[in-house]
């Protein structure tokens, strides 16, 4: 996503040797969606891997892009799904998507009908599994119970802990990979975003839907990078590895996608996998930092009510 949209400017040439470096380093999963630059990221991948297609596991998202006015918006209803799905092939210029996720859930909808199609896709030999992005639990076994769900993935990090509510649960009980997005916390765990003066309008870290980087709260947060310092140097390990490491250690079904636009944070994300933390740093961890200690929520009101995945939030407080 960041070498398209949400994370300032970035370089199409650069980005094309960076996707190309990435498979060289091993990695073997590269994910993108229809609303990334508005197909720009697609395109992006279709151009520099073309060659390269049999070397990775290539999943993209559909149910959030332009509507007949030209603005984003969550659709799911099945034509427009399975349009969405031409168009994104034709981009990344393949005959199949390997992963293909069901990006926002479209309440207007039923999750029956959009499942739907896409088991239409999968007959069809146009994507090869089907995955959902930022649901629910509930909302996930109706979808199962459509056609086997391969993937869900939510917001997951040190500091963003809603999986923990029932959907890590609930995938490991129907079989289904949890893969993490944002495991570096939008770049708050690398260390590396102390000062938000340098970034631009455009941003997402700077608008106002993200409420832990708005300047009071970020001020608070900042202190908690003290200590989570002195344990990644205990760990002998970068700030980034440390976050990703604490990730694979959750569980053996979870499968993060750190995004990055420089060629130096991807081979260090990349040597995350080969660090194994002691319980007690994990422990230590998680008693730093959880939605408890950070200040501020993911999202402001209006889009946490709308992001169905807070539903199992909502769900285990009530019970």
């Amino acid at each position: 996503m960041s070498m398209s949209m949400g994370y300032g400017p970035a370089d199409d040439k650069e980005s094309e040797i960076l996707l190309n470096h990435s498979l060289d380093l091993g990695y073997t999963l590269l994910d993108t969606a229809a609303m990334y630059g508005m197909g720009h990221n697609e395109t992006l991948i279709g151009k520099a891997l073309k060659s390269r297609r049999q070397e990775y596991i290539l999943a993209s998202k559909c149910g959030i892009f332009k509507d007949e006015s030209g603005k984003a918006s969550i659709n799911g209803r099945p034509e427009v799904l399975k349009k969405t799905c031409e168009e994104s092939l034709r981009r990344l210029q393949t005959e199949e998507i390997d992963l293909y996720y069901y990006h926002r859930l479209d309440k207007a909808v039923p999750i029956e009908e959009s499942v739907g199609a896409l088991g239409d896709l999968v007959t069809a030999g146009k994507i090869r599994t089907i995955g959902l992005s930022e649901m629910s639990s509930s909302t996930l076994r109706r979808a199962h119970k459509e056609h086997p769900i391969s993937a869900m993935q939510s917001e997951y990090s040190l500091w963003s802990r809603t999986p923990e509510f029932t959907m890590l649960k609930t995938c490991k009980e129907l079989n289904v990979s949890f893969v993490p997005f944002s495991p570096l916390a939008r770049q708050f765990l690398t260390g590396k975003c102390k000062d938000l003066t340098h970034y631009t309008d455009d941003d997402i870290r700077c608008t106002n839907a993200r409420p832990r980087f708005e300047p009071k709260a970020f001020a608070q947060n900042k202190k908690l990078l003290v200590p989570y310092a002195r344990i990644a140097e205990r760990a002998d390990c970068t700030m980034a590895q440390l976050a990703l490491a604490w990730l694979l250690a959750q569980d053996d079904n979870i499968i993060p996608i750190p995004g990055t636009k420089h060629s130096d944070y991807l081979v260090e994300n990349a040597q995350a996998g080969d660090i194994t933390l002691a319980n007690e740093v994990i422990e230590e961890l998680n008693e730093l930092i959880n939605e408890n200690t950070v200040s501020g929520r993911r999202y402001t009101d209006p889009i946490m009510d709308s992001t169905d995945s807070e539903k199992d939030r909502e769900d285990k407080i009530n019970t």
